[in-house]
């Protein structure tokens, strides 16, 4: 099922928008799946089915984020990094072979996965639009429009509420030491106690940030990710369809923008994905492994074409008739050069043949490589091959 890509700068209302949504599309999973099991009902009653089992919901939800990985938001941060590692930033790569390795396992036709994150790298996008497509299911981008210094005073809150919930704690911990030396009883108030949550509740609701748990970015690190941010372009194909949220937008808007989200991803405009034929799973043959087939199969046209010119008497020249392995097929016909052909330039071709073939490459036309087709293929290249040498 498809994939929804969250963007945008940081600390710009991502994470309450991916909560909004999942929330949206949790009623509307349920709403079809109750339609969906009324219909059934409806449909068993008329048949006289009543024993049939109910019917499991017809998608599942998922969100992946930063936060239920456990990745921290230290992994951003350059500044952390001596010089000569900044431009490689391996704790980031290691954060998203997580993400994508997340994504990468729920990923199917039943699933909905929405990704919050900064996602702030065309690159990276493009790599999960390629693996949806891969699956065949569509993607999405949703952007989190938010001003600069919007976002940035959102994140000056969150570094006051912590250096102030740091310091009530390092307050309270000197105030139990001492009580402790003096022999008197520790206090019951303070960072952990009900004042210090009172305090904090307070000072969210002073930043407007009321139910917000979320972790600052170092001011540095915010600046950089800022200056790095690559914005969506509808115009590409790995950022379209592009839906946009701005802060401001209300309840009655936000709602119409999940509502074409889902017209995209579940409804009447969701468009058919097909994979891109270098990634397409194709039907292999079924009598054993691959290589193995292909390997047996080109070995025995060699050991005809080595059979006939034995027959002939050390004649140079002529044609081998070699079976097309399927039935009712016309045998096919090894034209040889005019010179006798040995075992090594046969084996060093057919070593060739089968490095080409062994990963698929050169099928993209060809959706069932079998036994026939190999034999076909295996004796084009050889006719190719002494025409060349000739």
């Amino acid at each position: 099922m498809p994939l929804i890509i969250f963007s945008g700068l940081p600390t710009s209302g991502k994470s309450t928008r991916a909560a909004q949504l999942r929330a949206y599309l949790a009623d509307r999973i349920a709403a079809e799946s109750e339609s969906a099991q009324k219909n059934s009902i409806d449909t068993d009653t008329d048949t006289g089915n009543t024993g049939a089992k109910p019917k499991k919901p017809p998608y599942r939800l998922h969100l992946i984020s930063d936060t239920t990985l456990s990745i921290p938001r230290t992994v951003y941060d350059l500044s952390a990094l001596p010089p000569h590692a900044r431009s490689a930033n391996a704790p980031e790569k290691d954060a998203r072979a997580s993400i994508y390795g997340a994504v990468k396992r729920v990923l199917s036709d039943r699933d909905i996965v929405i990704l919050d994150g900064l996602n702030y790298i065309k690159g990276w996008r493009y790599q999960l639009h390629c693996e949806a497509k891969a699956a065949s299911t569509p993607s999405v981008v949703v952007q989190v429009g938010c001003t600069t210094e919007r976002a940035r005073a959102v994140n000056e809150a969150r570094l006051r509420r912590r250096e102030s919930k740091r310091k009530r704690t390092t307050e309270t911990t000197e105030e139990r030491g001492q009580g402790a030396d003096t022999g008197g009883e520790a206090p019951t108030s303070g960072g952990d106690g009900d004042g210090g949550q009172e305090q904090e509740e307070q000072e969210r609701e002073h930043d407007g940030l009321e139910g917000d748990d979320e972790e600052p970015y170092e001011p540095d690190n915010w600046d950089n990710l800022v200056f790095r941010y690559e914005e969506p372009n509808p115009m590409t194909r790995w950022d379209s369809p592009l839906f946009t949220l701005v802060w401001e937008d209300d309840a009655e808007q936000t709602r119409r923008t999940f509502d074409g989200i889902w017209d995209a991803i579940a409804g009447q405009g969701r468009k058919k994905v097909k994979p891109n034929q270098a990634t397409a799973q194709r039907n292999r043959e079924t009598s054993g492994d691959y290589l193995y087939v292909l390997d047996r199969e080109t070995q025995e046209v060699v050991r005809r074409i080595l059979g006939q010119q034995e027959e002939g008497g050390g004649e140079v020249g002529g044609s081998v008739k070699i079976s097309a392995g399927g039935d009712g097929k016309a045998e096919l016909t090894v034209e040889l050069p005019g010179k006798k052909v040995g075992l090594p330039q046969l084996q060093r071709l057919r070593r060739a043949f089968v490095g080409l073939n062994r990963g698929g490459i050169g099928l993209e036309g060809v959706g069932d490589f079998s036994v026939s087709r190999m034999r076909e293929a295996f004796v084009g290249y050889l006719n190719d091959s002494f025409e060349r040498d000739e």
